[in-house]
């Protein structure tokens, strides 16, 4: 896709999704709970989505690869040794929030 304003259809019926490392992307998906193929951007000034995808695959979340290696990594991925993303807790944040600013 070039753009579109929300993936949310498109998540809820893939089997598997193939992005780049952005965050969003990236959270939006395993909260959906889809395996991930993240291919990192190998040109990006400072390769922060390396460092996500990475991070991401060391807690057993996603598979990431680049341009290069997908077909690679498409036959020979294993999606059941993938994890299950665990959900946001927003309450722990919020709460830290109202002890920092004095409302507990």
């Amino acid at each position: 896709f070039r753009f579109k304003d929300s993936l949310a259809e498109e998540l809820r019926s893939a089997d598997l999704v193939i992005s780049h490392a952005g965050a969003g992307s990236c959270l939006e998906t395993l909260e959906k709970g889809k395996p991930l193929i993240v291919v990192i951007n190998d040109k990006l000034m400072d390769n922060h989505q390396l460092e996500l995808a990475k991070q991401l695959h060391r807690d057993g979340y996603v598979l990431y690869c680049n341009c290069s290696t997908l077909v690679e990594t498409l036959q020979s991925m294993d999606l059941s040794a993938l994890k299950p993303f665990p959900p946001g807790q927003p309450e722990k944040f919020a709460s830290f929030l109202d002890k920092v600013f004095g409302f507990q």
